[in-house]
């Protein structure tokens, strides 16, 4: 059984993670390849959002894993061969706890070490891409607006990499305008550091607000420092979902301070890194206990999987509830692991039901009984 799981558990992944991944990589290459990045910006920021897709689906897999290969062992009648050969629920369930500490270790790896590091690197990633302002301005035959106030536009690229009929407008002064035209233009790298624009046989004009006047001025070659154009501040990795779990757990006030966050914050997210992977245990545990209930029948298991979806939506309804609760009070934290808790009871009452079938259908018949009604003197 253990190996019937991981076959599908691998299987459901991989199809979950390319669906996700697709729906967040088509809107990632519109962005990057929009702003003139090339192909392996675009793949590598791809590959950096993977851990966190995966960490979403990995306890989706699980569920889907454990009712695909119970509900087939149903219908080939195999778990009504193995309960007859003395089995019990309880029995049964080994495997597929073992099943459950597997993904959950793969998703500690995940909430502990690869997600965090993985958001951090994108973070830097998208500050570094986004100060690249060459990449951003070499688009042919597009109006762009690298910054506020100012538009760009060049009509051709030579594969040797001049410019042809390039327009820029810088509208960051109110009470004037500046735009600059040239029939050639280059981007040069300054070696002090930044990039240059220099343009050749243009034309820059200016509009002064008082009084609506217009200077002209003809240039044989003139330079635009753009490098300016982009903000040159450090970027920040002091996030709550980036810190390390070992920091948190030492001294989350201290984290709480450097990010700038409530502490309730720092417990939700160590405490959050700690009960996802107990989730995936449950999942899997409650998909198989469920269709435990229906035993073998030729119309298939379909009203226990109805059942095992249900309780599944149940316990993250009340997860949703938990995490609110410990972003408001801090102190309120083991109330994380009530999902995990109330799930493993859920499978408890689930197995304990299987294994006494007959109790169940008379707990199930006294719900259905109803009184038969009194005859009346002289009826036949």
């Amino acid at each position: 059984m253990l190996s019937q799981f991981m076959v599908l558990f691998g299987f459901f992944a991989l199809v979950l993670v390319s669906i996700f991944w697709i729906n967040k990589a088509v809107r990632m290459f519109d962005r990057l390849i929009g702003d003139g990045q090339p192909a392996w910006v675009f793949l590598e920021f791809t590959a950096l959002t993977l851990p966190g897709v995966i960490g979403v689906i990995l306890p989706i897999a699980a569920f889907a894993a454990t009712v695909y290969v119970t509900n087939r062992l149903s219908t080939e009648s195999e778990l009504t061969v193995m309960q007859a050969t003395g089995y019990s629920p309880w029995r049964l369930m080994r495997p597929v706890i073992v099943f459950g500490i597997l993904i959950a270790l793969m998703m500690s790896l995940l909430t502990h070490f690869l997600i965090p590091s993985s958001l951090s690197q994108l973070r830097l990633r998208q500050d570094e891409v986004s100060q690249n302002i060459t990449a951003k301005l070499l688009t042919e035959g597009e109006f762009l607006h690298p910054a506020p106030g100012i538009t760009f536009y060049i009509r051709d690229i030579t594969p040797d990499g001049e410019l042809h009929n390039v327009f820029m407008s810088d509208r960051r002064d109110s009470e004037s305008t500046m735009t600059y035209t040239s029939n050639r233009a280059y981007l040069i790298q300054d070696p002090e550091g930044g990039t240059k624009l220099l343009m050749v046989d243009g034309l820059a004009q200016t509009v002064r607000r008082d009084g609506n006047r217009l200077f002209t001025t003809h240039f044989n070659d003139f330079s635009y420092d753009i490098s300016t154009l982009i903000s040159s501040d450090a970027t920040s990795l002091d996030k709550v979902t980036f810190a390390h779990t070992l920091d948190m757990a030492r001294d989350p006030q201290a984290v709480a301070d450097r990010t700038l966050s409530a502490l309730s914050q720092v417990i939700f997210e160590l405490n959050n890194r700690f009960s996802q992977p107990l989730l995936c245990i449950i999942a899997a545990m409650i998909g198989f206990a469920s269709l435990l209930l229906g035993g073998f029948s030729r119309f298939g298991v379909w009203r226990q999987i109805l059942l095992a979806f249900t309780l599944l939506i149940l316990i993250k309804l009340v997860e949703s509830r938990m995490t609110g609760l410990v972003l408001a009070h801090a102190d309120l934290w083991p109330l994380m692991y009530l999902p995990a808790a109330l799930g493993a009871l859920i499978t408890g009452v689930l197995l304990h039901l299987a294994a006494r079938p007959a109790f169940g259908r008379r707990l199930l018949d006294r719900f259905r009984r109803r009184p038969l009604p009194e005859l009346e003197d002289g009826a036949a």
